[in-house]
C-alpha cells in the first residue's frame, strides 16, 4: 500500500490538483470525484488498489486545491473536463487508462468513451450515474450544492457532511474525518466555507443537454460496469436496467446505499478489484 503523492498540473489555462498513488510502472487507472466532492474521496480505495495500479485522483476545476474558473458558464461542463482529462492523460504519457467515476466523474467517462478519444479508455467503470438524471435528483443537488453553509468548527463541518452524505452508506469513521479535513477551507471572516465554486451548479442551466445522452451512450464500444446505490434518486433502477440493454451492456453491481457508494471499505475495494480484472 502506498502513499499519495501531490502535484499540481498546468492545463488548458488551469492548474488542476492530483493525488497519486502507486508506481507509474502499474497499469494506469482515474478516479474522478462527483459534483462538488474531491479526489481525496478516493483516498481508502486508491491506497487499496495502489499495489496494481498507477492511479490518479483529479479535483475538477472549481473543486478542492485546482483553480477556479474564470469563463463558468463555458468551463464548468462535462465536455470541458472531459478536455482536461485528455490532457492529463496526455501529460503524464498515458496513451490509455482505465476509468472508476463517480457520479459526475462517470458522466466525464461516459463523455470520452463516446466520443473522439474514445480509445483512451481500457476500461469503465460508472458509479451511481446514467445517461438519464431525474429532474427531481437534479433539483434536490442544486439546492444543497448551490447554497453552501459556513461553520465555525471543523467538527461543526464534519457533522453537516455525515448527515449531506449519509446516502454514501457504510463507511469507516476515518473516511468521515479525511472528507472534513479536505472539504473546507478558512475564509477571510475566519468561518470554514466548503471547498468548491457554488457556481459549478451552472452545468446544471447552461450545459443541461449534456445530461441527457443515450444518443451517445449507444455509441460506447469501451467494456464497462455500473455500480448502482439501491435506493439512489440519481440513478433508477428503470435507467439501471436500460443501460443494461442498450450500447455497452455493463455489468450491474447494486450496493446497499444511496447515492453514490463510497467505495470506501475494504469489501469495496475487493469488488472494484474484481471488476476492473473483468473487464481487462
Amino acid at each position: 500500500m502506498s502513499q499519495p503523492r501531490f502535484s499540481l498540473v498546468p492545463v488548458m489555462d488551469h492548474e488542476i490538483h492530483v493525488t497519486e498513488w502507486g508506481d507509474p510502472a502499474n497499469a494506469p487507472l482515474v478516479m474522478w470525484h462527483g459534483l462538488a466532492r474531491t479526489g481525496r474521496d478516493f483516498d481508502e480505495l486508491a491506497a487499496a488498489l495502489s499495489d496494481a495500479y498507477f492511479i490518479l485522483c483529479p479535483d475538477t476545476i472549481g473543486r478542492g486545491l485546482s483553480s477556479w474558473s474564470r469563463n463558468p458558464e463555458a468551463e464548468y461542463s462535462v465536455e470541458y473536463y472531459a478536455g482536461i482529462a485528455t490532457d492529463l492523460l496526455d501529460h503524464y504519457g498515458l496513451a490509455q487508462a482505465h476509468w472508476l467515476g463517480t457520479s459526475l466523474g462517470g458522466l466525464i467517462g461516459m463523455r470520452l468513451a463516446s466520443g473522439r478519444q474514445a480509445d483512451r479508455l481500457l476500461s469503465l467503470i460508472v458509479n451511481d450515474i446514467g445517461p438519464e438524471l431525474p429532474e427531481a435528483a437534479i433539483d434536490r443537488i442544486v439546492t444543497y450544492v448551490g447554497d453552501p453553509p459556513v461553520f465555525a468548527k471543523l467538527s461543526e463541518a464534519e457533522t453537516w457532511l455525515r448527515a449531506v452524505y449519509r446516502p454514501f452508506g457504510p463507511a469507516p469513521d476515518s473516511f468521515w474525518r479525511r472528507m472534513a479535513r479536505s472539504s473546507v477551507r478558512r475564509r477571510d471572516d475566519g468561518q470554514l466555507g466548503l471547498h468548491y465554486d457554488p457556481r459549478i451548479t451552472i452545468q446544471f442551466t447552461a450545459s443541461r443537454q449534456e445530461l441527457t445522452s443515450w444518443d451517445r451512450y449507444a455509441r460506447i464500444e469501451t467494456p464497462m460496469h455500473v455500480i448502482r446505490g439501491q435506493s439512489s434518486d440519481v440513478l433508477p433502477r428503470e435507467v439501471a436496467d436500460l443501460m443494461q440493454q442498450r450500447g455497452p451492456r455493463p455489468g450491474l453491481t447494486q450496493m446497499e446505499t444511496g447515492h453514490a457508494p463510497s467505495l470506501s471499505r475494504p469489501e469495496d475495494a475487493r469488488l472494484v478489484r474484481d471488476i476492473l480484472t473483468a473487464l481487462s
